[in-house]
């Protein structure tokens, strides 16, 4: 039996991937030290507002601020699969952002607990997505 799960048990779901995604970012830069790159940079300024804008939805009790978590969530989404693109290599090395400035896109500074930082970054913005998403089915019966 499949439990039915109300829009506000989503969202309240896609704000705490966006808050857990936001910290986690500050700690790697502020407490870690490692500075990040180009593409991380954008990343950053789809995800931080996701956190802060689904968080006050979530206090106005607005059903339908789902729509912009799924809007910010795309967005970073596309530049998180462009840097996991980058990082496996699927994109040619000279279409890369970060290697005129600053730290490289696809080093071994990208890994965290063994894991590539952009397809954690991707993984993010694919939940905060789809319990966005989610958010909206209900509020629309």
């Amino acid at each position: 039996m499949i439990a039915k799960v109300t829009g506000e048990a989503a969202l309240a779901a896609a704000w705490l991937v966006a808050l857990a995604a936001t910290l986690s970012v500050l700690f790697i830069g502020e407490v870690l030290g490692q500075m990040p790159c180009l593409l991380c940079w954008y990343q950053r300024a789809f995800m931080f507002p996701l956190a802060i804008v689904l968080g006050l939805g979530l206090w106005w009790q607005d059903a339908r601020i789902g729509r912009y978590g799924v809007a910010l969530s795309l967005g970073g989404g596309a530049v998180a699969l462009w840097h996991t693109g980058l990082y496996f290599g699927i994109i040619p090395e000279p279409i890369q952002p970060c290697t005129a400035t600053g730290p490289s896109c696809t080093d071994e500074n990208q890994l965290i607990l063994g894991v590539p930082i952009p397809l954690l970054s991707l993984l993010a913005f694919t939940l905060t997505a789809c319990l966005s998403a989610l958010s909206l089915k209900e509020s629309r019966a």
